[in-house]
């Protein structure tokens, strides 16, 4: 499946950029709210990345619903989580009862001094003061332990999944072959890249629209176009039927950090 016509290619950013620490932190607010439709529409991450994570005590940082959390529960970990958002882990508690959750940020997370084996982070220190999440991390983090960052993103190598990620503000921020900015005293130890078909279901497509910031910081008048521009793609252009899956192709970057 390919769209025709010119666009820009894929973002040769890093990271998303965010003109000061207020934009920043006013774009993850987006994230207050609509938890139970993030938890329902977005994918879960690859099983490998569990073994990325390593034993012992794990806190899961920016948790949001819990769909990386979930990959760490195997019976080798005492797992914790935290995140900002109180929607988000009202759904955590629904979904993972049984795992210690509270609100708290990547740059204070309300942990002890050496409290945990190691800090994971699945799709959310884009949102963070890497400078101050990366010096929490060291506080709070054993010595020998780990920093583990993990981003699932449209593989937009693809045209017509380029061109989705467009009509959908899916964030195409994040290059193939990016690396996150990590302060020291930590250093890169390990990478994993992975792309992985999630088959979705056509109308699913709309409330996995739903989840991301542009959308929910958008009024009624947007959301109705970014709506019909979807509808118009997704039946009009590449032809699917409702009730079909669409094999949507995803990149998954990971990064272990050691100090």
């Amino acid at each position: 499946m390919h769209a025709s016509g010119t666009q820009p290619g894929p973002s040769r950013k890093a990271e998303p950029s965010f003109k000061d620490p207020s934009h920043r932190s006013g774009a993850a607010q987006a994230f207050t709210r609509d938890a139970a439709r993030y938890d329902a529409a977005r994918p879960t991450y690859p099983a490998a990345l569990a073994e990325l994570v390593g034993g012992g005590t794990v806190c899961d940082v920016g948790a949001g619903t819990g769909k990386f959390t979930q990959l760490l529960i195997d019976g080798s970990r005492d797992v914790y989580a935290c995140d900002p958002s109180a929607d988000m882990v009202r759904v955590f508690r629904s979904v993972l009862p049984s795992v210690p959750v509270w609100r708290a940020t990547a740059e204070a997370t309300g942990l002890a001094d050496n409290a945990v084996d190691a800090v994971t982070c699945a799709q959310s220190w884009h949102w963070v003061d890497s400078a101050a999440a990366s010096a929490e991390a060291h506080r709070v983090i054993r010595p020998g332990g780990r920093l583990v960052l993990c981003w699932n993103t449209l593989a937009v190598r693809h045209p017509w999944v380029l061109r989705l990620s467009r009509i959908m503000h899916s964030g195409d921020v994040q290059r193939e072959g990016f690396y996150p900015t990590v302060d020291g005293p930590w250093r890169l130890e390990r990478e994993l890249r992975h792309e992985w078909l999630h088959p979705i279901a056509v109308e699913d497509c709309f409330s996995l629209m739903a989840t991301r910031s542009y959308w929910l910081k958008a009024n009624a008048r947007t959301r109705a176009k970014m709506e019909a521009n979807l509808s118009w793609y997704l039946y009009d252009r590449l032809g699917f039927d409702h009730g079909d899956a669409v094999p949507l192709p995803y990149r998954t970057d990971a990064f272990v950090y050691a100090r």
